[in-house]
């Protein structure tokens, strides 16, 4: 039963600040962000040393050993992406991951060889020396003051280490975030030894000691002692793309959002256009109705992802073919206003014929009106669940984000496509949805989420209650959710949805799945001279400015 369990929505308020704002799932983080901001930084100095913060407490997804997307827009009205997603190793291959039974094995999920070469140091060294200003050792200086000298364990950290078998598996990580047994209680000090002098090199270096010092080198013979798959040259070779973020409109704002090789951007522009005139939000947000339209918008999404999306390197994606408003129109009048359509039913579209020859997120403005909002992970929380021995970071287990054998679920239990089949080099399908919308061409929302699949869903809805439903910004993002990917055939929804809702739902047509808990909006809104920053009440969040 879906039972409203809940406070009562709204009750909450953001934070409210006249010139900066930072919003991360993890409070130190968002105070190493003010700080620099105070110090004179620009939003992509505070973005960097974020990352380098949550790489040490928040180790579920803050990393050295994973990847991501950093989407700036600047003051003067500029706008990139740096895509430092994970590649595969050069001794990748299609079938690596079957089994004789020809089905997909674990070990796209854990261990040593379900790891993608590392993009984040190299990402947030691009980011720092392009677009910064402030010394790069000075960025990491908390991350390593952090690491060093440890923090205070919270409550949720504490029961996500106990509660972790994954990280058990391992003896590195067993030793170092479970204390061999001796659990952290709330708190405690972690300190991280081993991370703190990585990072320390890598203060002195710059990315150059990750991808081909010291860091480099006991990686690769790490990976060549426990058979895996990156070597010194994957890592020397490992390079950012600079990328033109992906533009559309919704109701009058203009969106920014992340084009391939993440399918988020594509998928939110994707639904917001079907959902655009079919007056869905006159039923009110969390109704039945509105719900129906907005599950079977995002069914046929997932559909289109399993066969167009993957690496645009390697396969040509029919971007403005998904996007194009007569594809829309076509998605649109498929869907029954009354009866859910079983999944079954949907198949991808043919866009071609339209074209034209546990992750974390954070958010922030800063005083110059410059916006950064970056999503970077280790995928499954802890990764891999391998944290490299000496040098204190976790691994991630990225390569479960290619279609292990296209047609078969992956770890989120989505089914992929050829597009997204393994290939040395190549970059995995990604749901990261850095956003920013604009409104008459100056930043209103920065937005985005951790999540899986559930990233693109949960960015949908954000931007939905806000523009659609005009809720406030923390009511935006604290609401209860609700999530379909097509396959499997379920309509899965947070508490908080009133039972008749539901209810309603199973009698359109609907299977519904009760879920405790998805994805972690961090939020950022700009309105009447105010910055106003929502971080979500799902998490041990923090939004902080001045």
């Amino acid at each position: 039963m879906l039972a409203a369990t809940a406070a009562a929505l709204g009750a909450r308020q953001p934070v409210r600040a006249r010139h900066a704002m930072v919003v991360t799932r993890e409070p130190h983080a968002t105070d190493v962000g003010v700080a620099v901001l105070r110090g004179g930084g620009n939003a992509v100095d505070a973005a960097v040393a974020v990352g380098f913060a949550l790489a040490v407490t928040h180790p579920s997804a803050g990393n050295l050993g994973g990847g991501g997307f950093m989407l700036i827009r600047f003051a003067d009205g500029r706008a990139t992406l740096l895509d430092f997603r994970e590649r595969a190793p050069a001794r990748a291959g299609r079938d690596m991951y079957l089994g004789p039974d020809g089905r997909p094995t674990r070990e796209s999920i854990e261990g040593w060889r379900a790891a993608a070469v590392p993009g984040t140091v190299r990402g947030l060294e691009y980011a720092a020396r392009r677009y910064g200003r402030k010394p790069w050792a000075e960025l990491l200086a908390p991350a390593i003051r952090l690491a060093r000298e440890g923090f205070p364990v919270s409550w949720g950290l504490a029961q996500s280490l106990r509660a972790s078998k994954l990280l058990s598996r391992f003896p590195e990580s067993h030793r170092i975030f479970q204390r061999e047994g001796r659990y952290y209680e709330p708190d405690e000090r972690l300190a991280q030894p081993e991370l703190a002098a990585t990072l320390e090199r890598i203060a002195r270096r710059g990315a150059a000691e990750f991808y081909e010092g010291q860091t480099a080198r006991r990686l690769a013979a790490a990976m060549r002692e426990h058979g895996g798959l990156i070597t010194l040259e994957d890592l020397k070779a490992y390079a950012v793309v600079e990328r033109t973020p992906l533009r559309g409109r919704h109701r009058g704002y203009e969106i920014l959002t992340a084009p391939p090789p993440s399918s988020g951007g594509v998928g939110l522009l994707q639904m917001l256009g079907v959902l655009e005139g079919t007056g869905f939000e006159k039923h009110g947000a969390g109704s039945a109705a509105a719900i129906h339209w907005m599950a079977e918008a995002m069914r046929r999404y997932f559909a289109d992802r399993s066969e167009h999306l993957g690496d645009p390197d390697f396969v040509r994606v029919p971007v403005s073919g998904l996007l194009d408003a007569r594809y829309l129109a076509k998605l649109r009048a498929s869907i029954d206003p009354e009866r859910a359509t079983p999944s079954a039913a949907v198949r991808p579209g043919n866009p071609a014929a339209y074209e034209s020859a546990e992750t974390t997120h954070y958010s922030i403005v800063d005083p110059e009106g410059n916006a950064v909002a970056v999503t970077y992970t280790l995928n499954g929380g802890y990764g891999c669940g391998v944290t490299v021995p000496g040098l204190g970071f976790l691994l991630n287990n990225e390569m479960d984000d290619f279609a292990a054998k296209p047609g078969a679920p992956n770890f989120y239990g989505l089914v992929q496509g050829e597009a997204n089949a393994i290939a040395a080099g190549k970059r995995p399908l990604s749901s990261m949805t850095p956003t920013l919308l604009l409104r008459e061409g100056k930043p209103y929302l920065v937005v985005g989420s951790p999540g899986g699949p559930r990233i693109i869903t949960t960015v949908l809805q954000v931007v939905v209650n806000l523009v659609d439903f005009g809720l406030e910004l923390q009511e935006a993002v604290d609401r209860p959710r609700f999530h379909h990917q097509w396959l499997p055939d379920t309509l899965y929804m947070e508490p908080g949805f009133s039972p008749d809702t539901a209810a309603l739902l199973r009698s359109r047509g609907f299977l519904v799945e009760a879920v405790r808990s998805m994805g972690e909006a961090a939020a950022i809104r700009i309105e009447g001279g105010w910055l106003e920053g929502a971080a979500d009440s799902r998490v041990e969040g923090k939004a902080a400015g001045f």
